[in-house]
C-alpha cells in the first residue's frame, strides 16, 4: 500500500483508497468495487463525511431489529473485506450474527481471499463458501446463499448492496438493513432499514451501540422500531445534502479565502 503522509489534508480518504486497491490486488475486491466506492465517496461529500443524525437514528433501529432476531446474519462483499474487515467481525459478535460471504462477481479465487482476510482478524465461522440455496428470481452469482446463513435467517445486514438482492430479500420476507451512502439507490429504497453513513464509521458505532443496548429490555427495543420510519429517515437525509449545500453556497464556498 502506498505510504500517505498523516499530515496530508484527504488522508483518510486516501488511506481507504488504497485499502480497497489493495482489497484488489489480494484478489478480494472486484474492479467495479473501485467505481462504486468512488461513488460512495462523492456522497460521502454531501453528508459532509460524518455520521448525521439520521443515520445514527437508523443505526439504533437496526441494532434493536438484530438484538430481537434468531437468525442474524451480516454479509460480505470484497469492498467491506478490504475496508472493515476487523470491524465487521466485531460486529457480528456484538450482535450475536453470522458472517456469510456474498458477491456478485463470485470467483473461487476471491471467496478464498476473502475467508482468508476475516479469518487473519479473528472469524471463526465463516458462511457462504460453498452455498448450496438460491435466493428465488435471482439468476446471478449473488443468489447464491448459505443455507445455515441467509437462507434461513430472518434479518439481514447487506451494506454496499445490489439493489436487486434486497429487493429479491424482501420478497423472502427477509428484514433487510443496508449501509448505503447513496439515499437514492434502488438499496437504500427497498431496505426495511438504511444507514446513510459510510461504512468505516457506521460499523464502529453500531458495535458500540449494540454493546450500549444488548441490556435493554424487549418492549424497549420493540420501542424504538416502532418509533422508526426509514422514508422519512431517507427525507431527513437529502434535507440535510440540500441545506448544507445552501449553506456553502451562501458562504461563498468557492473564494479561496484561506489562502488570501
Amino acid at each position: 500500500m502506498v505510504e500517505i503522509p498523516k499530515s496530508h489534508p484527504r488522508y483518510w480518504s486516501l488511506y481507504y483508497r488504497e485499502r480497497i486497491i489493495e482489497g484488489m490486488e489480494k484478489g478480494m475486491t472486484a474492479k467495479a468495487g473501485l467505481i462504486a466506492h468512488g461513488r460512495g465517496e462523492a456522497f460521502d461529500y454531501l453528508i459532509g463525511e460524518k455520521t448525521i443524525e439520521p443515520a445514527e437514528r437508523a443505526m439504533r433501529a437496526a441494532v434493536a431489529k438484530f438484538l430481537l432476531a434468531k437468525h442474524p446474519v451480516v454479509s460480505v462483499n470484497g469492498n467491506v473485506a478490504a475496508l472493515v474487515p476487523k470491524e465487521t467481525i466485531e460486529l457480528a459478535k456484538a450482535l450475536n450474527a453470522k458472517l456469510e460471504i456474498n458477491l456478485f462477481y463470485r470467483t473461487e479465487e476471491r471467496v478464498k481471499a476473502i475467508a482468508e482476510e476475516l479469518r487473519k482478524h479473528g472469524a471463526e465461522e465463516i458462511l457462504g463458501i460453498n452455498p448450496t440455496k438460491r435466493i428465488p428470481g435471482l439468476e446471478h452469482e449473488r443468489g447464491k446463499v448459505d443455507e445455515n446463513g441467509i437462507w434461513k435467517a430472518d434479518v439481514v445486514l447487506v451494506p454496499l448492496e445490489d439493489g436487486d438482492r434486497t429487493e429479491a430479500l424482501v420478497r423472502m420476507g427477509k428484514f433487510v438493513i443496508t449501509v448505503d451512502l447513496n439515499p437514492l439507490s434502488r438499496s437504500a429504497r427497498m431496505a426495511d432499514i438504511t444507514i446513510v453513513d459510510n461504512v468505516v464509521r457506521a460499523y464502529p458505532r453500531m458495535t458500540e451501540l449494540a454493546r450500549e443496548m444488548k441490556d435493554y429490555s424487549r418492549e424497549e427495543l420493540l420501542g424504538i422500531l416502532e418509533e422508526y420510519d426509514n422514508g422519512k429517515t431517507l427525507s431527513d437525509v437529502l434535507l440535510h445534502m440540500r441545506d448544507r449545500l445552501t449553506r456553502l453556497a451562501g458562504e461563498g464556498i468557492w473564494r479561496r479565502k484561506e489562502l488570501e
